[in-house]
């Protein structure tokens, strides 16, 4: 019996279906992963999933006492609570709800009562006369520091927390919205590994396509408003797909040769139309409003990487670099060469020092010991850099057509719209400022600016983060055809498999070793990485401090410490803030006030707020990361 089940449902934002007429049925035990380009409704569906979200239009049916949890994109907010306090807050219901019934149990007029009766059964059915122990079991279980307050916590730890108290409401349904954002490689294994053993249902978006062949047993693809149901794993949904839509074409061009012919026949002379047959015409009607109603396949992703001129053949040297911040020593006497062509993907986890390192290749970073080289006529394009740099008040046509109408590709002109066209973005949505982009589309903005200019040495740090599959594949296709110099930093598995030739892996024991091959290659001959993601506290073995120099910790200056602890309140705040107008833009006839008066204030005001967003999201992640350094030698 299913779980839950979609009849006929329908969701608008505006003018614009995001579900229509869509059917879908949650079985026990499944692990389904929902598909679909940015935009869909991938975490529309979650939401509907859940109850956040009401449909406009069909019916949500759910099983009596069913039990969804979610494990946020968004981190828990680093207070002064404690692991096992933070897991123990989701509870809350049920332990008021136990704190009542012992209220009305002590009452001698309330004995045998049908109120009574009432809870202790919902009581009995959700287990929740043991919370206590149901919460130090669910910490145990996941190996989390329990009396660690989340301030001092990694975020990667910290999503691990919240995956407790996911799980500590033993739910049924467990949905996950790109849970693997952010995380590095060890931490992504280990989640996968947690989500195998849990024995309820889950629903989970994801663009990391390792994560997704591992894990779901059904894909479900969000296809022109319809939840179209695939069984079996992602290789297997791609071939399945693949030949439905050859399929497709094949009977869309027979249907339209038919109808081609029809309207021949119905233009015929005054002798044909005399004679012609009234069901052969109303036929023809049919055919109309079946042609009218079909809606194609959103065009597929173009990517085009230009190139300059090649380097010279050696396009950086580095000669026993050392690099550290204070007594904690990052890299050691690090030499490497990097040849024209190579294809290097760095690997290790977080804390590692390989944002470091790639400064250092980079020349953003000056070494404090040793010598970096770069080689003659070397043209960078680093994605990292155009992220930061990103101005939320331009549109994206004026980001990255730098104001002009053209871009310059293979020596001709282009008009920055159809080149935009080709990364998913609508001639209407190109006209948008960046600060009204979701996280996904800014990552296109910056690989569409990015990929116009020439280079011959692409820096990669990151960049498949909020990207759908999609994309993924297609900009792998271009790297692939790439014939400069390529460093990508990343902690998708199948990104690095697909476009790099070799590693430079932060292992453990504090090395840092080139392979040829890719990250599987790598795996294969059983190493391991470094670890340096500790909780505070936590201890391990001195060889896996990365070339450390431990040291007692240390701690944030009072003001920056002050700072901290203020910014998740003012985050959630502006968050709330950004909601709430984003809501406004998109409910029926908005668009059809005055603009001047009505729309662009509110426009200006949702800018504004989301551009102030942004800035505390960096500053946290600045503080966070100082935070960690300082504890953890990061």
């Amino acid at each position: 019996m299913a779980l839950l089940r979609f009849d006929d449902i329908r969701v608008e934002f505006g003018a614009d279906p995001i579900l229509e007429s869509a059917d879908f049925a949650l079985e026990p035990g499944e692990r389904v992963c929902v598909v679909g380009r940015n935009g869909a409704g991938k975490s529309t569906t979650l939401k509907l999933i859940s109850g956040a979200l009401i449909p406009d239009g069909g019916e949500i049916v759910r099983t009596e006492g069913l039990v969804v949890a979610e494990l946020p994109q968004s981190l828990p907010p680093a207070t002064d609570l404690s692991a096992s306090e933070y897991v123990a807050e989701a509870l809350l219901e049920l332990k008021t709800l136990r704190e009542h019934f012992e209220r009305l149990s002590a009452d001698p007029a309330a004995a045998g009562s049908h109120e009574l009766v009432k809870i202790q059964s919902e009581l009995d059915a959700r287990g929740a006369w043991d919370l206590e122990r149901r919460v130090e079991r669910t910490v145990s279980e996941l190996g989390l520091p329990g009396d660690t307050p989340l301030k001092l916590l990694s975020g990667g730890w910290r999503r691990r927390v919240a995956l407790a108290r996911a799980l500590v409401l033993n739910p049924d349904v467990l949905l996950l919205d790109e849970p693997t954002n952010h995380l590095d490689i060890d931490t992504i294994e280990w989640l996968e590994n947690k989500l195998l053993a849990f024995d309820g249902s889950v629903v989970f978006v994801t663009h990391d396509r390792a994560f997704l062949q591992k894990l779901a047993t059904r894909i479900v693809d969000i296809d022109r408003g319809k939840l179209i149901s695939w069984p079996g794993d992602f290789k297997q949904y791609l071939a399945d797909r693949e030949q439905a839509w050859r399929e497709e074409d094949e009977h869309n061009a027979k249907f339209d040769k038919r109808l081609a012919e029809e309207e021949a026949w119905i233009r015929q002379g005054i002798k044909a139309r005399r004679t012609r047959n009234e069901g052969r015409v109303r036929a023809l009607h049919a055919m109309r409003e079946t042609a009218e109603g079909r809606r194609k396949r959103a065009q597929s992703a173009r990517v085009h990487i230009e190139t300059s001129d090649p380097s010279g053949r050696k396009a950086v040297q580095l000669h026993n670099v050392s690099f550290g911040y204070g007594d904690t020593l990052l890299i050691d006497k690090l030499s490497l060469t990097i040849q024209r062509g190579d294809r290097i993907g760095l690997v290790g986890n977080n804390g590692v020092g390989k944002s470091t390192l790639l400064k250092l290749i980079l020349g953003e970073l000056a070494p404090q010991g040793g010598t970096v080289k770069h080689g003659t006529n070397l043209e960078i394009g680093y994605f990292d850099q155009l992220r930061r740099e990103l101005d939320g008040n331009k549109t994206i046509a004026q980001v990255v057509g730098e104001g002009n109408d053209y871009i310059m590709l293979n020596g001709k002109p282009r008009h920055v719209v159809g080149y935009l066209r080709g990364f998913l973005f609508s001639a209407k949505r190109i006209l948008s400022p960046v600060s009204a982009l979701s996280g996904g589309e800014k990552n296109r903005v910056v690989l569409a600016r990015l990929l116009s200019r020439p280079s011959n040495l692409l820096v990669l740090d990151e960049p498949t983060n909020d990207l759908d599959v999609e994309t993924l594949q297609v900009l792998e296709d271009q790297l692939a055809g790439y014939t400069g110099t390529l460093l990508v930093v990343s902690h998708d598995r199948q990104f690095l498999d697909n476009v790099v030739t070799s590693t430079l892996v932060f292992e453990q024991g504090g090395n840092v070793e080139r392979f040829v091959g890719n990250f599987s290659d790598w795996l294969r001959q059983g190493r391991k990485l470094a670890v340096s993601d500790r909780p505070v506290g936590s201890r391990g073995s001195e060889s896996e401090g990365r070339n450390r120099v431990q040291r007692r910790a240390t701690k944030l200056s009072y003001k920056d410490q002050r700072e901290l602890d203020a910014l998740p309140d003012a985050i959630s705040t502006i968050e709330a803030e950004v909601e709430k107008l984003r809501s406004d833009t998109a409910r029926d006839g908005f668009y059809e006030q005055n603009f001047e008066q009505d729309v662009q204030p509110v426009l200006d005001q949702l800018a504004a707020k989301e551009a102030e967003h942004e800035r505390l999201l960096t500053r946290w992640t600045e503080l966070e990361d100082l935070a960690q350094s300082l504890r953890q030698g990061d």
